[in-house]
C-alpha cells in the first residue's frame, strides 16, 4: 500500500504567522478544512467573531514531543487544536505513563481542568501542531453576552464527555481483538467528520502508545494489525492504515467476528 497523505487543512493564510487571527481568513480556513462543525467559530455572526478574534491570544506552533501543558499546572488556557495530533496522560504509581486519550484538529485541550483550577493531566504533540490559545476567563466574559457561544462550548464539552464514556464503557469489557477493532472504527468516524477519508489514514501515535491506551502489550497490537491484514479486514505497512472490511470490523468490535 502506497504511503498515504497527512490529513491537513488547505493552504493558510499569510496571517496565521502573525499573533492575531484575520476574522475572514478565520472563517474560510475553518470551512476549508471541515472545522466549522467542530470549532468554537460556528454560528457565530461577523461581530461576535470579531470579539472572540481579541479573545484569542495567538496561534502557537507546538513541536514534535513537545509538551503543551503538564500535570498540576496552573489552569488560565483553553487550546483549540488547529493542525496536528496530541495524546494525554497521567502518571501511574509506577511513573510511567497512563494515555487517556488522543485529540486531533478541531477539539479543545484543557477542559478537564476547568473544575480544579489546574491541569489533571499531561499534553504533548504527536507530531508537529498549532493550537489556538483561548484565556479562559476572558471567554467566560463572552459567554456572558454571547450565548451562541456558550451553547457551542458547552455542546463541544458534552460530546468530550460522551466520547470518553463510552470508550471507558466499552473497552472495560472488550477482548484484545475487539479494543483493537473499537480503536480504528473510533479514528475512521472522528476524521470522517472532518472530511477526510473514511477508510484511509495515519497512524499519528506508535504501536507502543496504542497498546498503552488500550491496555495491551505492543506485541499483541501488532499481532492483532497483522490477523486483520491476514484476514482482509484492514490493510496495513507501518503507520498507513486502510480499513477493507468497515461491516466486518463493526461485527468484530461487537463480538461478533465473521472469521471466528
Amino acid at each position: 500500500m502506497s504511503s498515504l497523505p497527512s490529513p491537513a487543512p488547505a493552504s493558510l493564510p499569510a496571517s496565521r504567522q502573525g499573533p492575531a487571527v484575520n476574522v475572514q481568513a478565520l472563517r474560510a480556513s475553518c470551512s476549508a478544512c471541515s472545522m466549522h462543525q467542530l470549532c468554537l467559530p460556528m454560528g457565530l455572526d461577523q461581530g461576535d467573531m470579531q470579539r472572540l478574534e481579541q479573545v484569542i491570544n495567538r496561534r502557537r506552533k507546538v513541536k514534535r514531543d513537545e509538551t503543551l501543558y503538564r500535570l498540576d499546572d496552573k489552569f488560565d488556557m483553553l487550546y483549540a487544536i488547529r493542525l496536528g495530533h496530541f495524546k494525554t496522560f497521567q502518571h501511574n504509581p509506577n511513573g510511567g505513563e497512563q494515555i487517556t486519550g488522543f485529540q486531533m484538529a478541531g477539539e479543545l485541550l484543557g477542559m478537564d481542568a476547568i473544575g480544579a483550577g489546574h491541569h489533571l493531566c499531561e499534553a504533548v504533540a504527536l507530531e508537529d501542531s498549532e493550537v489556538c490559545e483561548i484565556p479562559f476567563a476572558s471567554l467566560e466574559d463572552l459567554f456572558r453576552d454571547m450565548p451562541t457561544l456558550l451553547r457551542q462550548f458547552h455542546r463541544m464539552m458534552s460530546l468530550e464527555i460522551s466520547r470518553e464514556q463510552r470508550v471507558m464503557l466499552t473497552l472495560g469489557s472488550m477482548t484484545a481483538q475487539q479494543k483493537m477493532a473499537a480503536f480504528l472504527l473510533n479514528l475512521s468516524t472522528r476524521y470522517a467528520s472532518r472530511g477526510y477519508s473514511t477508510t484511509r489514514f495515519q497512524l499519528r501515535m506508535t504501536r507502543e502508545e496504542i497498546g498503552n491506551y488500550l491496555g495491551l502489550a505492543v506485541e499483541s497490537v501488532s499481532r492483532l494489525l497483522s490477523n486483520f491484514k491476514k484476514t482482509g479486514v484492514v490493510d496495513v505497512a507501518h503507520r498507513d492504515i486502510e480499513l477493507l472490511d468497515l461491516p466486518s470490523l463493526r461485527a468484530i468490535a461487537l463480538g461478533n467476528d465473521p472469521c471466528a
